[in-house]
């Protein structure tokens, strides 16, 4: 083997060791607080929860993973308390089906990566 080709392979091995170590963090979760929730506030939760879920592409989604709205509003009406005002609450935090940003990085970090090696051994 060739020296130029050895070096990229290190190269390559020392890229990865570098970006496998890289920390992953969980983001904060709130706690399950809503034992004393009011009634009115269970019914704003879930009317909040229905909205979403009624969304036209929400909706389809769902549909075509063999849920009816029926059988949707039945799992939401079972919900806890608790679980239902958590949900509500973090709703702008669900994402929608696909890569996030930070795994949109990380393709790209390998589509770089995959470039230099063919750099490299060409």
């Amino acid at each position: 083997m060739s020296k130029r080709f050895t070096r990229s392979v290190l190269f390559v091995l020392a890229l990865v060791v570098v970006f496998a170590a890289v920390p992953m963090f969980a983001g904060p979760v709130p706690s399950k607080t809503a034992a004393d929730q009011s009634l009115d506030q269970r019914q704003a939760d879930l009317a909040l929860v229905r909205d979403v879920v009624n969304n036209g592409e929400v909706a389809t989604a769902l549909a075509s993973r063999g849920f009816s709205p029926e059988q949707v509003n039945q799992k939401l009406s079972q919900l806890s308390p608790q679980d239902l005002h958590q949900l509500a609450g973090n709703l702008n935090q669900l994402q929608s089906a696909g890569l996030t940003r930070q795994e949109w990085l990380w393709v790209a970090i390998g589509a770089i990566a995959a470039l230099i090696i063919v750099i490299a051994v060409s």
